[in-house]
């Protein structure tokens, strides 16, 4: 939690550093293009996910319980990305992402496990799922007329849409958490030319959200996110692009909800640091205002 919010931190800071410092270079910045054109792009990733660390805690009384030592998530996962971008005029850029995120294992468990006023006796083999698909829509400003160069600041606005499961293998012990609810975003995007055709991209959203207020519900819950990508890659043809990209995807929320369900007391806590490695290509066609 720590170190998340010490990236969040980081992002905030380094966004209006780096508007100060792209507004001078940009007056000194010739125009790669005399003309401005509108572009339509669709990007794709497919490639592995691997946890790094996932806790998650239903009820004060409730047991942290560690998915990647002792529920299963110590392998690679599919993962999969999709984004629709259209770039106006070569500055504004208006972006819609969607990401699913779908963990399922099975283990028996190796201690005692208390989920929301329920006891898992040790040994109970368990069907466990993990599920925090989220939609995202949000709007860049580059301040970098042109194709090749781009440093990009925005806001978004992501849906999460989660379903947390703990069922035994019988069917007879079950608890389910499910909540869905807005989440703001800070945005920021650079991308430069390396040697050749090559090129380099860092992509960075996240937020920190302390209280009720700004976490997008009526409860008391620490929320924060942080996805941050650093990708490479080159054209393949005059609309599509290849590029390889590592990912950082964090986030999670701790606190009591006035929701709630129908057994526990409401309180949750979730984190989780994941690491995904993929491979991506991006298919656009520009065309004049």
């Amino acid at each position: 939690m720590k170190m998340l919010q010490r990236y969040l931190m980081i992002l905030m800071l380094a966004a209006p550093v780096a508007l100060i410092s792209t507004v001078a270079a940009a007056q000194d910045t010739r125009a790669e293009a005399s003309t401005p054109k509108n572009r339509l792009s669709i990007t794709g990733e497919l490639g592995f996910l691997s946890p790094i660390a996932h806790s998650v805690q239903f009820g004060k009384d409730g047991t942290d319980f560690d998915y990647v030592d002792e529920g299963g998530q110590d392998n690679l996962y599919q993962f999969v990305r999709l984004q629709a971008e259209f770039d106006f005029q070569g500055r504004h850029k208006f972006i819609f992402l969607y990401q699913p995120l779908e963990i399922k294992t099975a283990v028996a468990l190796r201690r005692d496990v208390r989920v929301d006023a329920l006891n898992f006796p040790q040994g109970t083999p368990m069907e466990l799922r993990y599920g925090f698909p989220f939609y995202r829509v949000g709007y860049l400003y580059d301040f970098f007329e042109g194709p090749q160069r781009e440093l990009a600041i925005g806001a978004a606005l992501q849906l999460r849409n989660a379903t947390i499961d703990f069922k035994s293998a019988d069917g007879t012990l079950f608890r389910s958490n499910r909540d869905v609810g807005p989440v703001p975003l800070l945005q920021l995007r650079a991308r430069m030319p390396l040697a050749g055709s090559f090129w380099w991209c860092l992509d960075a959203a996240g937020f920190y959200a302390p209280v009720k207020y700004l976490n997008g519900g009526d409860s008391d819950v620490t929320g924060a996110i942080l996805d941050a990508s650093l990708r490479v890659g080159r054209p393949l043809t005059h609309n599509i692009s290849g590029f390889v990209n590592l990912r950082y995807l964090a986030g999670g929320g701790e606190g009591t909800s006035k929701d709630g369900n129908d057994f526990g007391d409401g309180y949750v806590s979730n984190w989780l640091h994941f690491a995904t490695v993929s491979l991506g290509f991006s298919y656009g066609t520009e065309f004049m205002n």
